[in-house]
């Protein structure tokens, strides 16, 4: 029994082990560069859209394996347009909407072919990659519009001022960010107590005491120790609100929501669901549409980051999107995933991105870093289900 619960605990907490060790890696090759706080800033702010983007990503593998080609050219195509209608001065939030809007139109497309039509997802998603980052290049014609507009800029993360201010004014250390980590990690150590008695209320199996101490001890100990690098630099970048907000808002939706059970359901077994009642279509079209929408909110960051749209933001984006989600743990074969993977396939992706780039080493070997995670990543996941079989 003890070695079947060490096992479990190795599978489920495998890829975090990866991370601390890629983590520690970079540390002593970097010379610690990589742990300074403006290092770990940049590591937030420079990979906000793979964040975004994996979490729509997730919804699209837990249909059964289904990935979604086209989300790095609609980032282009929605940031491009985005970009050009700041330049000729329209309303900032007028432009946002419009961003949004031609993300979930995408989503709606791509949406119907696949749900309703019946169109393989690879096939819809790799039109949609040509199509989209046409489009996106035919508008554009080739020039790069530059954004000015400051407010658009600090609240997106891309502007001199792109911090949350420090309403207890701090003057070398950011008060604001110190005490939101000191109630984020309360807060998280409360609710583990409140849902551990609950469980217990109801009958529910729970986790041996010790090891819910350690696990909720550990994740505590990382978000004091994120936020004091943050408050340390300048504080609370704006995209890390974007970040917090989506990974919330789907990881209520996945865990909490009749859809979101219907989107593991499908995944596990489509046709025992279809004869359970459930319309398996609903849950694709569901999925396509929050990645469409997802990826032009991803195109309003990356814009903001670069102060400028051009025909080729977005370049491989759906590459990372899909490899964080695989790295966190989502299974090739639909039906299992969770917000907290993509978390830590995002950062895994972060970090190999910024720890080779600071060690100085040559941009290709990151691209055979991250080749080389993602392929051990899958290979785990078919070694675990056959075990499982």
């Amino acid at each position: 029994m003890g070695k079947s619960k060490a096992s479990e605990f190795f599978k489920k907490y495998f890829m975090v082990l990866v991370l601390v060790v890629v983590f520690a890696t970079f540390h002593f090759i970097t010379g610690g560069k990589i742990m300074l706080a403006q290092n770990i800033n940049n590591l937030i702010s420079q990979n906000a859209y793979v964040f975004v983007l994996a979490t729509g990503m997730l919804l699209c593998i837990l249909t059964g394996g289904n990935i979604d080609l086209a989300c790095g050219s609609v980032v282009c195509f929605a940031g491009g347009i985005g970009a050009i209608l700041l330049d000729k001065n329209m309303n900032v939030w007028l432009a946002v909407i419009v961003m949004l809007a031609l993300g979930a139109l995408v989503g709606v497309w791509q949406g119907y072919w696949i749900a309703y039509v019946k169109v393989p997802p690879f096939i819809a998603t790799l039109a949609g990659m040509y199509a989209f980052r046409g489009l996106a290049n035919r508008i554009m014609q080739g020039l790069t519009y530059g954004i000015r507009n400051e407010v658009f800029l600090n609240v997106f993360g891309g502007g001199a001022n792109c911090y949350i201010p420090d309403i207890f004014g701090g003057s070398k250390v950011n008060m604001l960010c110190l005490v939101v980590g000191i109630l984020i990690a309360a807060g998280y150590a409360v609710s583990v107590v409140v849902k551990r008695i609950s469980n217990k209320k109801n009958g529910y199996d729970v986790d041996p005491i010790v090891s819910s101490i350690i696990k909720t001890v550990i994740i505590c100990a990382v978000v004091l120790w994120l936020f004091n690098k943050l408050a340390n630099y300048k504080g609370i970048p704006t995209s890390l609100l974007w970040i917090a907000f989506v990974l919330i808002a789907y990881s209520y939706i996945t865990s909490k929501t009749t859809i979101g059970r219907y989107l593991y359901a499908v995944g596990g077994n489509e046709k025992a669901t279809k004869l359970s009642g459930i319309d398996p279509r609903k849950a694709y079209f569901f999925a396509y549409i929050n990645m469409g929408i997802l990826s032009g909110l991803a195109g309003i960051l990356t814009v903001a980051r670069a102060a400028q749209g051009n025909p080729t933001l977005g370049n491989a984006y759906e590459m990372d999107a899909i490899a964080a989600c695989f790295i966190g743990g989502a299974s090739a074969y639909g039906g299992e995933g969770n917000v907290f993977g993509v978390i830590i396939g995002a950062v895994l992706m972060g970090v190999i991105n910024q720890g080779m780039s600071i060690a100085g080493m040559d941009a290709n070997y990151q691209k055979v870093v991250k080749g080389l995670v993602l392929l051990f990543a899958i290979i785990f996941d078919v070694l675990s289900n056959k075990k499982k079989k």
